[in-house]
């Protein structure tokens, strides 16, 4: 096995051991369940008009692929972001600094690596189509090439692609760190959408020909739809879809062309890097001075000093026991507010002020529907930090010395619960004073809600990666109206919050912060 191939093997066997592998590869498996409902069911996510293919491999592979495209090229990004990163963190990159391998190798072997993590998710994925065909029980024959073929045709080229951009993105500063994870999920929404045109270079998403078969065996059964009414991605339909016979599309040697272009354009994206990449030289990157991702270093939280408890001194003892939550607590709970906010610099304060005064001088619906989404998207750098900034800056060993571990993680969340109300305080105040008692309800469990999950996942996966990967897709459902989703209140009817009950958003903030203080005792027990 050549060199490219055993360093592309290792950084596999290490990305499919980490927590992000296994949420992302559950949440391609429910994503294909969704791409597959069942026959009665009032959602698709490949309909033509009111029609949809009979449930058998051709379809069921092409809808299922085309459904893993969506979610694979967004969210598996994040899982495979982190290569390079992690051999600095760890000391590899010392290593392969002073190895005999040249920067393309070792772009090319990191490109490699990422294509396997994120092809091992596309065939679980297709695992599944198959399961699903016969589950749906509409036709029991499978066609093992009708099945696989979109998944190699439609979506792998794709996550090559998507592959090559995280190589990309760790090779540029600006783009290493939380800003990367923002910019990938604003740029990677746009290029789907201009993926679907049907001129789009290289093929785009592929819906080109699949849209132009459906359409020709449609009018062979003398359907007119009078119009372009294919659709790509989860929609709520009034009645279930009429279901027709479909074979399958004929993808054609050009489209098949512009694929394995597609292809060798990502291998070529992916060796460019080796043009500027520093090689991990000390040198040249100052490695030691800096954040894992490129951000300042942030100090742990001091401890408090508290008087000294002595066998001749039961009063003072006495005193600082009924402190403890009182002047101890708070001067713990601002500590660790100074330690979020450092990372925010003056020009993020000065957009979060203008956040809040929008959010004081547009009207309630106004606040709510588009101010507040803004206000609780803009600190998502900072709240990521919750719960994983012990584990990424090596203070494990020493927090686990200190004495009020769940005080300090109680402060903790505390920090971040005052940081989502002070860049959301403007819509508050605008809804207190039109009197709206349901949308200050479910502004205050949003505003509870979104640090509890931050410091959950932090805590469970001790990286700041997952909660961006998992926060900003639940953000745009919610603002986009998906009801079921908004934990905001943003989506409203006839004035009033259409989404959740406050009680229960609030019911799975106390779990999230149970899960919390749960895997943090365990660990501790286990560490003693």
């Amino acid at each position: 096995m050549s060199r490219i191939g055993r360093l592309a093997l290792g950084d596999f066997r290490d990305r499919i051991r980490r927590p992000a592998y296994a949420v992302t590869l559950l949440a391609a498996v429910g994503l294909g369940l969704l791409a597959v409902p069942p026959a009665d069911g009032h959602w698709a996510i490949l309909a033509l008009g009111s029609y949809r293919g009979e449930y058998n491999s051709a379809y069921v592979g092409t809808a299922t692929a085309l459904a893993g495209t969506l979610w694979l090229t967004l969210g598996g990004f994040y899982v495979v972001r982190k290569g390079l990163g992690r051999d600095e963190e760890t000391g590899v990159g010392q290593l392969l600094a002073a190895a005999p391998l040249r920067n393309a190798e070792l772009m090319l072997a990191k490109f490699l690596g990422n294509l396997l993590v994120l092809g091992s998710m596309l065939g679980v994925l297709a695992l599944t189509a198959p399961a699903l065909q016969l589950v749906r029980g509409e036709d029991h024959a499978l066609d093992p090439v009708a099945l696989l073929t979109p998944f190699l045709v439609l979506t792998l080229p794709l996550l090559a692609a998507t592959a090559a951009l995280a190589v990309l993105f760790e090779t540029v500063p600006l783009l290493r760190g939380g800003l990367g994870n923002v910019t990938w999920f604003a740029f990677a929404p746009a290029l789907m959408i201009a993926g679907e045109a049907p001129g789009a270079p290289f093929g785009g998403l592929g819906l080109g020909p699949v849209a132009a078969s459906l359409r020709d065996t449609l009018a062979a059964r003398g359907v007119d739809l009078g119009g372009d009414d294919f659709s790509l991605g989860l929609t709520k339909t009034d009645s279930p879809l009429e279901a027709f016979h479909w074979d399958g599309a004929d993808y054609g040697a050009g489209f098949l062309a512009q694929r394995l272009l597609l292809v060798l354009l990502a291998v070529a994206l992916a060796a460019l890097p080796a043009l500027w990449f520093t090689r991990f030289d000390p040198a040249r990157t100052r490695a030691a001075e800096r954040h894992p991702d490129g951000s300042a270093p942030t100090p742990a939280p001091t401890p408090a000093p508290g008087p000294v408890r002595t066998a001749a001194s039961p009063a003072r003892t006495h005193h600082r026991s009924r402190s403890r939550f009182g002047s101890h607590y708070g001067r713990l709970l601002l500590g660790e507010a100074r330690i979020l906010f450092a990372d925010a610099s003056r020009w993020w304060w000065l957009a979060a002020a203008g956040l809040v005064l929008a959010g004081l001088s547009v009207p309630p619906d106004t606040g709510v529907g588009a101010v507040l989404p803004a206000a609780w998207v803009w600190p998502v750098l900072l709240w990521s930090r919750l719960g994983s900034r012990s584990a990424e800056n090596d203070l494990e060993v020493l927090l686990g010395a200190y004495p009020a571990a769940r005080a300090r993680l109680l402060a903790e969340w505390a920090a971040g619960v005052l940081l989502t109300a002070l860049v959301g305080a403007g819509v508050l105040v605008r809804l207190a004073a039109a009197g709206d008692t349901a949308g200050v309800a479910a502004w205050s469990a949003g505003a509870l809600f979104i640090p509890s999950l931050a410091l959950a996942l932090g805590t469970l996966s001790r990286t700041h990666r997952l909660f961006q990967a998992l926060y900003l897709p639940l953000w745009y459902l919610a603002v986009n109206q998906i009801a079921t989703l908004d934990f905001m209140g943003t989506v409203r009817r006839a004035g009033h919050p259409a989404g959740p009950s406050p009680v229960l958003v609030t019911a799975v903030t106390l779990a999230l912060l149970a899960t919390t203080l749960l895997t943090t005792t365990t660990r501790r027990a286990l560490r003693d």
